[in-house]
């Protein structure tokens, strides 16, 4: 339900661009009102032009921007009298709107105005709202919406039928207010609401009133009502379910992921799970999309996974042919709407909604498959409303191309930066709270990869995680508590980094711990915990990845940091160096056990890596130190003046090794090992 957020304290001082920021995040805030990236705002101001003289400024919100963190920086500004000559033409074409509209820039280093900018200059009032409201959107999607429009507004609120935002559009609207005085609002079919007022209070005030009485008009015809039927397969309980989920995501993921990899998001709210659950929800969610702006981040059409909620192996074995035939049935969408040298967005599905479970979304990001999902919790309210009134319409195929590959809407893709090189990859890090661990966790974010931290240090895990997030962005990054010496721990750990996104990519085997003592002085424990950690738990971490790796279909990388003790013998690290030497070996192992599936396995052997290690700042320095006959502050130099380089190593330089590894730059290499010790010669390896 929305309400009116308006303070006129906060509101008061502020100039005409400040209000309109005001009002737009006011709008934003609540995304039953408005679409994340979607509605625009406007205001008409008298300004001071570069010359001193007065001229009337159209601020507009940019392109591709949102209304909920819009800032002055987003706005657009145009000359108003240069503009407003375009009413009187009889049409216009996209490409000479744009090309006229930069010759009418106010603040020529602005963003480019919204697409919706002639909409705005042409209803003669001085400010004006565009937004995609739930309850709107269903009265413009139901089957004759216009009579509902009339029904509930009477002279109010006038309509028009589809038409793709523009010079067309814009027209329209313009015409509709000044011919209609009375009109408080527009209902545009498929589209949305424009409202308009005097002052920015009035305006937004109009919007609102007229979203709460399209909702309460929308609640009053589904009350009583199973709007979508009743209950044809019952939702899951929530363990069985997220069981069901973390052994079909994998599956899902590398179908999806054929073509360019993809991050998921699961969805298995109550509100998700009441719709997949129900009896005509695969009849109404394949009608279409429920607005435009949708369309981009949702697909015109969800994939559907038909299930009676029992055998969760005979759904696994229709997710690959499910989604093969959805990018068979998208290419020939494309194909049968082409116009000219459009090239084809990846044809997998972005939404995929499933009985009994709930909702997956994908994106190369993260971000972009919460915004896939949010938008579908937008569509799902859409959808309810309208089917509540009479019947659920959407864009035609034709219209929903136009919208998809429109170069307007296809401008505000091209703001975004380029994907980075580990774009959609899921990288698992353990002992990434710190050292080595720690420096390919940041390294493998920086190039777009979603990281996954185990550690048995929780807490250092965590503030791991969340430099990342700060640096990249929420859910860039997620913490869990693992010993990874522990088969019930691992097995956990990596059922949380499926559910969590999806599956995985990457995985650096980098846990560990060190002892040197003589071996007449190395316990049983000593031995035993060495060989837990470093060859059991990288045996139990490599059996994981692979179970998910296969299941998946997409190959994999896996890292392990060994050391140089496992290419050459240690004094007094026996255990240590034996254990090392395991690792080694059962990296070619599985390098050779993986080839068939797409999995390289590759190692990198540092050496005296002492800055942010937990390892060197234990006992481990002065054993070795000890061993050497040198204090342990002379340490770094010993080491130093032992290499062939006369260099020290540092985390961020095994974690270009383990960057170099763990991407498509060393797609052909397998079994290999990486030397990162500044040159040790009997270490060589040979």
């Amino acid at each position: 339900m929305p309400c009116s957020l308006w303070n006129d304290a906060e509101a008061e001082a502020l100039s005409p661009r400040e209000q309109l920021v005001y009002r737009s995040r006011l709008l934003g805030a609540d995304r039953t009102v408005c679409n994340i990236y979607g509605g625009n705002t406007s205001v008409k101001a008298e300004e001071t032009d570069f010359r001193g003289r007065q001229v009337r400024v159209l601020w507009v919100k940019g392109s591709g921007s949102d209304l909920a963190t819009l800032t002055l920086n987003d706005i657009a500004g145009l000359r108003l009298e240069d503009v407003l000559p375009l009413f009187e033409r009889e049409s216009l074409s996209d490409e000479e709107m744009v090309e006229y509209l930069t010759h009418c820039l106010f603040t020529p280093r602005g963003p480019r105005p919204s697409i919706e900018t002639l909409m705005h200059a042409f209803v003669p009032h001085a400010h004006v709202d565009h937004t995609h409201p739930d309850a709107i959107i269903s009265l413009a999607t139901c089957a004759d919406g216009e009579a509902h429009v009339k029904r509930l507004y009477g002279k109010r609120v006038g309509w028009i039928p589809y038409v793709r935002p523009g010079f067309t559009l814009g027209k329209a609207v313009g015409q509709q207010v000044r011919e209609n005085p009375q009109l408080e609002g527009i209902v545009l079919g498929k589209h949305g609401l424009v409202c308009w007022g005097e002052t920015a209070k009035a305006c937004y005030e109009t919007t609102i009133r007229l979203i709460q009485e399209a909702e309460d008009y929308i609640a009053d015809h589904a009350r009583g009502r199973r709007v979508f039927g009743g209950v044809r397969v019952p939702a899951l309980e929530p363990e069985p379910r997220k069981e069901a989920l973390r052994a079909i995501l994998p599956v899902l993921r590398g179908a999806i992921s054929k073509q360019q990899h993809q991050v998921l998001c699961v969805d298995d709210s109550p509100e998700v799970l009441e719709f997949v659950s129900s009896e005509r929800a695969r009849e109404v969610a394949l009608i279409g999309s429920a607005c435009p702006d949708h369309i981009v981040h949702t697909k015109h059409y969800p994939l559907w996974l038909e299930w009676d909620g029992r055998s969760v192996e005979s759904l696994k074995a229709q997710i690959p042919e499910a989604v093969q035939r959805y990018r068979e049935a998208y290419q020939a969408y494309f194909e049968a709407h082409r116009r000219g040298d459009e090239t084809m967005f990846d044809s997998a599905p972005r939404v995929v909604l499933i009985p009994g479970l709930g909702m997956v979304t994908a994106g190369r990001d993260v971000a972009r498959a919460r915004i896939s999902r949010d938008l579908y919790h937008r569509a799902i309210a859409v959808m309810r409303g309208a089917t509540a009134l009479r019947q659920f319409v959407s864009l035609t195929p034709e219209e929903a191309f136009g919208i998809e590959y429109w170069p307007l809407e296809l401008y505000k893709l091209r703001l975004r930066p380029p994907d980075r090189e580990l774009a959609g990859r899921v990288a698992v890090i353990t002992g990434g709270a710190s050292g080595i661990g720690r420096a390919s966790a940041l390294r493998l974010a920086q190039e777009g990869a979603h990281v996954a931290l185990l550690d048995i240090d929780a807490e250092g895990a965590a503030r791991t995680a969340q430099e990342i997030t700060a640096r990249h962005g929420e859910g860039r990054a997620v913490a869990i508590p693992c010993d990874v010496s522990d088969e019930a721990q691992v097995r956990h750990a990596f059922h949380q980094v499926a559910l969590t996104y999806g599956g995985l990519d990457i995985v650096v085997n980098n846990a560990g711990i060190a002892h040197s003592a003589p071996i007449t002085e190395t316990t049983l424990a000593d031995w035993e915990r060495l060989f837990a950690i470093l060859a059991r738990g990288y045996f139990l971490v490599a059996r994981e990845a692979f179970r998910i790796w296969q299941e998946q279909g997409i190959g994999g990388s896996m890292v392990f940091i060994t050391s140089k003790n496992a290419l050459v013998a240690g004094k007094a690290a026996a255990a240590y160096s034996a254990a090392k030497a395991s690792e080694l070996h059962l990296a070619r192992c599985l390098a050779e056990e993986g080839g068939a599936f797409g999995i390289r396995v590759n190692s990198v052997a540092p050496d005296a890596v002492l800055q942010g290690s937990r390892i060197w700042d234990s006992q481990w320095r002065e054993e070795r130190a000890r061993t050497y006959g040198i204090p342990p502050e002379a340490l770094e130099e010993y080491y130093r003046q032992r290499t062939t380089l006369k260099v020290n190593i540092t985390p961020e330089d095994v974690a270009e090794a383990v960057l170099f590894f763990a991407s498509d730059r060393s797609a052909k290499t397998t079994g290999a090992v990486l030397c990162v010790d500044g040159g040790v010669p009997a270490a060589y390896p040979r």
